[in-house]
């Protein structure tokens, strides 16, 4: 985990200077600074000090780590001040307002954190989870459509209100799908030989977890002859995605965890496929699109 390089947005720092007796009352009260007999503050070497100190206070920010970004934004702040600013000026912002100027970078850099996950564990429990009723809504003019009629181009924006239904392997009656191209994935699904079963998991169906606080459900869970798999056709721009990498990251060691338990008790291995859009055609089988779209952890 860290924070990645980028520069500060300063558009909004427009502090101004204060009194020189308020300045003084106020660092009292901070006891951020030592003073001098009343008539004065001990500066920082450096005006970009002054917010590194109050940057340095926060949890998430090893200095070690990010001196060098801590610096390089600190000064960006300094440069924005003296393009308005007195050197006397500055010094004195920094000192009056310099909590406010330290949380204004610190919010920032919260929007450029990124968190990659260096191991994952994995916890078996003994039983089974009872798959749960669907329950969905539509519109009373919407009849459940059969899934392998092709959605005209001027109604595949509403997709996801609609309700699909006639499957023959499918473990609920009627599915929702997020994209034609999902629908299109059911079709492979349903014609394909060698697949069994398959279903469209719902939120807590999988314990998948890609960071200490989100969990990751894929689009679909397929079951054939000789093996199990998730699979998660994505739009083809947004596979190089860094959450979508996560998620699949953590996906696939979820496979790999559950192959290790499969071979236990002489069950089926577990595959995780991450499927671009434009490789799902209706003529596709569920082995071709494994034997490219397969993904293995980076971790």
């Amino acid at each position: 985990a860290g924070y990645e390089d980028f520069d500060l947005d300063t558009r909004n720092i427009n502090q101004q200077p204060v009194a020189q007796d308020i300045l003084i009352q106020h660092l009292h009260d901070m006891q951020r600074y030592k003073l001098h007999d009343g008539s004065g503050v001990v500066e920082e070497k450096r005006p970009e000090d002054y917010l590194v100190r109050g940057l340095r206070d926060f949890n998430d920010i090893n200095y070690d780590d990010h001196a060098a970004l801590l610096y390089k934004l600190a000064a960006q702040v300094v440069e924005r001040l003296r393009s308005y600013l007195s050197e006397e000026g500055v010094v004195n912002v920094l000192q009056y307002h310099q909590q406010s100027l330290v949380t204004l970078i610190h919010s920032q850099m919260q929007n450029n954190f990124t968190e990659t996950a260096a191991s994952y564990e994995a916890h078996v429990t003994k039983g089974y989870r009872t798959l749960r009723p669907s329950n969905y809504t539509a519109g009373a003019d919407q009849a459940v459509r059969d899934f392998r009629t092709p959605i005209p181009d001027g109604e595949k924006h509403r997709i996801t209100s609609m309700i699909f239904g006639g499957f023959q392997k499918c473990l609920y009656p009627a599915q929702k799908f997020d994209s034609d191209p999902e629908r299109r994935f059911a079709v492979i699904l349903e014609n394909d030989e060698d697949v069994l079963k398959w279903f469209k998991p719902a939120k807590g169906d999988f314990q998948i977890h890609y960071n200490h606080d989100e969990s990751y459900e894929p689009d679909f869970v397929v079951e054939t002859a000789t093996g199990k798999f998730l699979c998660e056709p994505k739009r083809a721009s947004e596979i190089s995605d860094d959450i979508v990498k996560s998620k699949a990251d953590a996906a696939a060691v979820w496979c790999e965890q559950a192959t290790v338990h499969a071979k236990t008790y002489g069950g089926k291995p577990w595959a995780y496929l991450l499927i671009p859009h434009d490789q799902v055609s209706e003529q596709m089988s569920l082995a071709g699109l494994a034997a490219g779209c397969t993904y293995v952890s980076r971790v």
